[in-house]
């Protein structure tokens, strides 16, 4: 398995917010883990546990260089 990333600018944030930062890790816990705390200082979600599940369907694959 290759890299996971969560590209914030596809998702919505509070107050309509965009934002451009895409986070990248090597494991699913470990993206879920940094996209959580992304969400909580810079986008000021306060129950990441209601959000993990939208963290979650927006998770996708680094494609393979070529």
């Amino acid at each position: 398995m290759g890299r996971k990333y969560i590209d914030c600018q596809e998702m919505v944030a509070p107050g309509g917010a965009k934002c451009n930062e895409r986070i990248t890790a090597d494991t699913e816990k470990e993206l879920l883990e940094l996209a959580g705390r992304h969400a909580i200082n810079v986008h000021g979600h306060s129950n990441i546990a209601s959000y993990r599940e939208k963290l979650l369907g927006q998770i996708k694959e680094v494609a393979a260089p070529k």
